[in-house]
């Protein structure tokens, strides 16, 4: 049986802030190893998101994408998505809207309601350790989460979205 719960963490751990996705999903696992919530929860990481990735998404009751990103407001943005058709290349081979859109047309049912967590960076450089901002934006990042999962419905999850930019 699958978790109700998925989160899929996207970055490469090699490139500077690229790797608070990783990071930022190390720490959950970490945080729901001493939870009761463990089991509501599949965690998986990636370089990037791929068409398979939409596999994953069916059946699931909520799904949580975290990446990093240059441009985002600090420390973090919190925002639901939609499915799109948009299957343009960006950093990422798909975007998560592409993914769910997929999600929706390989199956029976609507894809499932999905968040994206985007966390600020400033330097993807390869080899490079992770910035004073990206910290900051993990630790902040982490601390919302531990709230945000806590609440079971989806309206609480629109409305901590709300919050957070």
């Amino acid at each position: 049986m699958k978790a109700p719960f998925l989160i899929v963490a996207t970055g490469n751990p090699s490139r500077g802030d690229d790797a608070l996705g990783p990071l930022l999903l190390a720490r959950i696992a970490d945080w729901l190893a001493g939870s009761p919530l463990a089991s509501r929860f599949e965690l998986i990481e990636d370089f990037q998101l791929q068409i398979e990735h939409a596999l994953d998404l069916a059946g699931r009751q909520r799904v949580l994408f975290i990446d990093a990103g240059m441009r985002t407001p600090g420390p973090y943005r919190f925002f639901e998505i939609q499915p799109t058709g948009d299957m343009a290349h960006t950093t990422h081979a798909l975007s998560p809207e592409a993914v769910l859109a997929v999600c929706g047309r390989i199956g029976n049912e609507a894809p499932p309601p999905a968040f994206v967590l985007c966390l600020r960076g400033e330097s993807f450089v390869l080899g490079e350790p992770l910035s004073t901002t990206a910290s900051h934006s993990l630790a902040a990042a982490f601390a919302f989460l531990v709230r945000v999962f806590e609440k079971t419905e989806v309206a609480d999850w629109r409305a901590a979205s709300y919050n957070s930019n």
